[in-house]
């Protein structure tokens, strides 16, 4: 990677952490607890400053960061823990306090990816599927191919029935059963042409790529439009891919689980910094949209009840509104030991799956 695309990698992956951690770090404010340290990073400190009670400090390497509160753990503190005002301590304030202060982080986040989305789309305009019969694309290896069609084909007729628009085209070519269609088309630069393609059946794939029903396919991508928008058409866009991609999230959470998702189709910091300099180098708009999906990643993944995570600090003070009581230190520390051993292992594991796809190429 060239280094500017590097730096861009970097730069994505410490922006969605630095909004991560100040989504904890200012509720943690407005809810009057005392804040020792916001650091962004791990290692060598590059820079440290404290500013009133708060200590900032920047660390060599970014891909991380934490919030450090006064009075964290109710037992076991040591007085450096302890807040100079006890009524700041984290664990002095309510139950609902301490959850707002732990979910922050991940809502920020996907506040953050919506605005993002709400940009690119205010910005840049949204992309919708278009009514023309145009040929994005052609898969290789397909029927189109083997029949002569190119991207850029706008398809005017099949077996002399008029085509008007895409619809029209995915009825016939669905309908074929399988025989021999002869297409009329239309290239780019204007010249007519005809094309013989036999359709072929094969299976429809979701988004998680799970096999669907088998139809009648060519192989053709279909073309998308541009379309500008106001702003809070706009807005409205940007909460809705933020709660789109947030539930294809949770479905594949639960699909792993199930073993309709195979493990090894997950990736992890490699495989992100190669996709955010792929990105960087095909423009703002998709690096953006990009540290987006990042942004979104990391806040639902967060919400996950795997100790260690939000989620786990969570499924905790779940436990506690039920008994009236938090649970004890000793349980809290070994379930915290677990979530180590296990987002550990899974670092390990993603590592190795990046490897694996370099080495293959």
């Amino acid at each position: 990677m060239a280094v500017g695309s590097m730096l861009a990698a970097v730069l994505v992956l410490a922006i969605v952490i630095f909004v991560h951690e100040l989504g904890h770090f200012l509720a943690g404010k407005w809810n009057n607890v005392e804040v020792r340290v916001f650091s962004m990073g791990f290692g060598p400190t590059l820079f440290a400053r404290k500013f009133g009670e708060t200590v900032y400090r920047l660390a060599l390497v970014p891909l991380g960061g934490y919030v450090r509160m006064a009075g964290y753990d109710e037992e076991g503190g040591d007085d450096e823990d302890a807040p100079a005002d006890p009524r700041r301590g984290f664990t002095s304030k309510s139950l609902a306090a301490r959850a707002t202060i732990v979910a922050a982080g991940p809502a920020v986040n996907l506040i953050f990816a919506a605005l993002l989305f709400t940009f690119c789309a205010y910005v840049y305009g949204v992309s919708v599927p278009s009514d023309k019969p145009v040929v994005e694309a052609v898969a290789p290896g397909q029927p189109a191919e083997a029949g002569g069609l190119k991207a850029g084909d706008t398809v005017v007729a099949v077996d002399s029935r008029p085509i008007t628009k895409w619809e029209d085209l995915l009825d016939v070519v669905v309908s074929s059963g399988g025989k021999a269609l002869t297409f009329e088309v239309i290239d780019e630069s204007g010249a007519r042409r005809t094309a013989v393609v036999t359709p072929k059946l094969a299976p429809r794939y979701d988004e998680f790529g799970e096999e669907g029903e088998s139809v009648f396919q060519i192989g053709v991508l279909r073309s998308e439009e541009t379309q500008e928008v106001g702003l809070t058409r706009a807005a409205s866009v940007g909460v809705q891919q933020t709660a789109g991609y947030s539930w294809m999230i949770v479905q594949t959470v639960a699909r792993l689980f199930q073993g309709r998702l195979s493990a090894g189709d997950l990736g992890g910091p490699i495989l992100i910094a190669r996709e955010a300099s792929r990105q960087a180098r095909s423009g703002l708009r998709p690096l953006l949209i990009f540290m987006a999906l990042i942004s979104v990643n990391l806040g639902i993944v967060n919400l996950l009840p795997i100790p260690v995570l939000d989620g786990g600090h969570l499924a905790f003070m779940a436990f506690e509104a039920v008994r009236g009581k938090p649970l004890s230190l000793r349980v809290r520390e070994y379930a915290l030991q677990v979530g180590m051993v296990l987002i550990g292992a899974l670092m390990i594991f993603v590592v190795f799956n990046d490897i694996v796809r370099i080495v293959a190429g």
